[in-house]
């Protein structure tokens, strides 16, 4: 019986069913974009770290013999075994291990090291691939959170959408709470109205959940797509192709399967529980609990709008999925264009602007001292070039008296004012820290030309300043002299390992190297460069042949060496790329090297930007088309939902033009009150923002997205409208007795 009913009852009441649809299909939609995007990133993971530490499971260490690597590989578990040439040595063998079953990666790898008779020591693991696959190995010293995250996140979107679309099933439900009542009170059960609904619900939302599925695959698909052109360009850019699995397919329907029907049995269980009596009472007719006028809305539209937003109000529950995802969507969006705008202003200060004319190619020669390089000449000789330095980086400790600081920085309280971790402070001592950069003795020359002092060759150049960070901030720093240039003329330098704290017991003042002082400057070299790890740092440029004689006795060495080239063609991609090649030609392949382009690197910049904005952005119009399909299905049950209401209005004198206004209205607040809730909290955030990011407000409100915030406020005004349009005129059509007949048993 309860099948027929069920069958009857949607086939004569099509409307009413659409919210459960379009619930449904939006509830497999998110589902099924979420979890083929969580196993694509899944996938990407396990690959990055196949490609990064190697794919095996578990890996023993020690004297290992041909016919002990025999006994491994017949290991019941064991899918390969094989020597690890690269790690392996004289008298220690490294053997890597796959295993079939992973689960008995910990066990299988115990029982082989006693075979073998190893140690624990002499046994490691993969953690970080075998947490992928949720194999936690004892001993692991690290949190492995990646695939439990996305765990959680799916189970917290499962839980979030049984909270959002149950309103949908609740609304349908309630509006046949007196056809319940009556079946309740000629014998019915509860469990058999929990049935038939459940039932009902199941009918309507598999072809919804099917389609959904395909949607949300194949939106997935699309964004994988995007992200592997966006990554195509990109230096180390891995391109990883969308992959899906069957398995994947079912547990996607099977959650969204469940998600729906946990989301239908929650208001059935509810409505099954009511008393036959209060059942028949009810009209399901939408009502508010306790008159509020609204007065904003008063004041504004008047008449229509006091109704419009008690109607609103009678109607929240019914609407809390719309104005959620809307809420969610506008705060998401507007919060991505501002971050995405201040960090592009902060990246333009910090490096492109302030890196303008420092550089336009860079190249690394990784683990090469600067004085094994000798081919500035050819390099200098390049088409196009202006100029061109060779040069090092690396850390020292300066130790200086307290009497030589100016008198400007003593009039801020001396350089121990500003941070004892920073700078070390003994009695009469200052010890500070000094990145030293070395440069060839050509580029030296130039550089002290450059300040307007005597080219010299047998001493270092300071750069005599320091940040005032009591009266400025790092985005527009003040600067002070560090140095009475007057009482400088040397400086001592020493090894960071042996020139310890100035106040410390165990320092070496005995080992350091005597520098002269041949010039002051307020202004570095044009370089690339960021010098030290302090904020107070004493930075020194001295010469290669200078160094040449000191490293040995300091004890400092190692590290990369840089070539800054500057290009006539400072603006041209394809330029930039041929002398970049030629470059890198030149060099050879004997040197371990990496090249960057200034403007393919700001081209890179711009277009990871514009992929993250595309990425975030899709997930903020997904949510607005959520709450926009339930306005929509909400539509589609209009003169079913609220005919008896607009009766009422008729009734009185309601005239179909007034009508058509409470509906724009409603329209209108519907988006309004999202749109107003989240620019407030947007505001708050951005200024949070700005005030950590040390930039002034008028930078970034001369540069506010406001054109793409308002553009997408618009876009979702107009489809709202647009459903409002189609359900008003479904209303207006029908005649006051119409909508006045009863439908009980409909």
């Amino acid at each position: 019986m309860w099948k027929n009913y069920s069958a009857d009852y949607l086939k004569n009441n099509r409307a009413r069913g659409g919210s459960i649809m379009a619930a449904s299909f939006i509830a497999a939609l998110f589902l099924s974009l979420l979890c083929s995007l969580f196993y694509h990133f899944w996938l990407d993971n396990i690959e990055g770290v196949k490609l990064t530490d190697g794919g095996w499971h578990g890996r023993v260490t020690g004297k290992i013999s041909e016919a002990d690597l025999e006994e491994i590989r017949h290991f019941a578990n064991v899918e390969e075994a094989a020597v690890n040439e690269e790690l392996s040595h004289a008298g220690q063998t490294v053997i890597d291990i796959w295993f079939r079953d992973k689960g008995d990666t910990y066990q299988d790898m115990t029982r082989i090291s006693k075979i073998l008779g190893l140690t624990q020591d002499e046994v490691s693991y993969n953690y970080q691939l075998l947490s992928l696959y949720l194999i936690r190995i004892p001993g692991d010293p690290m949190p492995r959170l990646i695939l439990p995250m996305y765990l959680a996140i799916v189970a917290v979107v499962c839980f979030s959408l049984i909270l959002i679309i149950h309103n949908s099933f609740a609304v349908s439900q309630n509006h046949r709470l007196r056809q319940f009542g009556i079946f309740s009170s000629i014998g019915a059960t509860p469990g058999q109205i929990r049935v038939c609904l459940i039932q009902e619900a199941l009918a309507l939302s598999l072809i919804p959940i099917l389609l959904g599925m395909i949607l949300g695959i194949a939106l997935s698909f699309g964004t994988v797509t995007v992200m592997n052109a966006f990554t195509e360009d990109l230096a180390g850019g891995r391109q990883m192709p969308f992959s899906f699995h069957p398995v994947l397919a079912a547990g996607i329907f099977l959650l969204s399967l469940l998600t729906v029907l946990v989301s239908a049995w929650i208001p059935a269980r509810k409505l099954s529980r009511i008393s036959p009596l209060s059942a028949i009472r009810g009209t399901g007719e939408p009502a508010l609990k306790r008159q509020k006028n609204s007065r904003i809305l008063a004041w504004l539209f008047g008449v229509e709008g006091e109704l419009a937003g008690s109607a609103l109000r009678a109607q929240k529950r019914a609407l809390r999925t719309t104005s959620l995802s809307l809420t969610l969507a506008f705060l998401g969006f507007m919060l991505m264009q501002c971050f995405f705008t201040l960090s592009g202003i902060s990246t333009e200060h910090t490096y492109f602007e302030r890196y303008q004319d420092a550089w336009d190619i860079v190249v690394t020669l990784k683990g090469t001292e600067i004085g094994e390089f000798g081919r500035m000449e050819e390099l200098r000789g390049l088409k196009g070039v202006t100029d061109c330095v060779l040069y090092q980086k690396t850390e020292a400790v300066c130790r200086l008296p307290k009497e030589v600081q100016s008198t400007e920085l003593k009039a801020l309280g001396g350089a121990e004012a500003f941070g004892e971790d920073l700078i070390s402070v003994g009695d009469d001592i200052l010890s500070v820290e000094s990145p030293v950069v070395i440069l060839d003795d050509i580029s030296f020359a130039k550089y002290c030309r450059q300040i307007g002092a005597e080219p010299r060759l047998d001493g270092s150049i300071l750069w005599n300043r320091f940040w005032d960070s009591k009266h400025s901030n790092f985005r527009y720093p003040q600067y002070v002299p560090f140095i009475e240039e007057e009482k400088m003329e040397f400086v001592v330098l020493q090894n960071p390992e042996t020139g310890k704290r100035a106040d410390s017991k165990d320092a070496d003042w005995e080992h350091g190297i005597e520098i002269p002082v041949t010039a002051f400057a307020q202004e570095g070299p044009l370089l690339r460069e960021e010098y030290g790890e302090s904020d107070y740092p004493l930075v020194q440029f001295v010469p290669l042949s200078l160094w040449q004689k000191i490293k040995g006795e300091l004890g400092i060495g190692g590290g990369d060496s840089y070539i800054r080239i500057l290009s006539q063609e400072k603006d041209s991609p394809e330029l930039l790329d041929e002398l970049e090649t030629e470059a890198a030609q030149i060099i050879g392949t004997e040197y371990d090297l990496e090249t960057e382009n200034r403007v393919q690197e700001k081209l890179d910049n711009d277009r990871m930007i514009r992929g993250y904005e595309l990425i975030l952005g899709s997930f903020c119009v997904l949510l607005a088309v959520i709450g926009i399909a339930h306005v929509f299905s909400n539509t589609l049950g209009f003169l079913q939902q609220r005919k008896r209401e607009f009766a009422r209005l008729m009734s009185v004198g309601l005239t179909p033009e007034a009508m058509k206004k409470m509906f724009c209205i409603e329209a209108l607040a519907l988006v309004g009150r999202p749109v107003l809730v989240t620019l407030l909290l947007t505001i708050i955030a951005t200024a949070t923002m700005i005030r950590a990011s040390a930039l002034e407000p008028m930078e970034f409100i001369k540069a506010a997205p406001v054109m793409p915030i308002l553009a997408f406020i618009l876009a979702v005004l107009a489809f709202v409208a647009l459903a409002y349009g189609i359900g008003g005129r479904k209303i207006l059509r029908l005649s006051l007795a119409e909508a006045l007949r009863d439908d009980t048993m409909v």
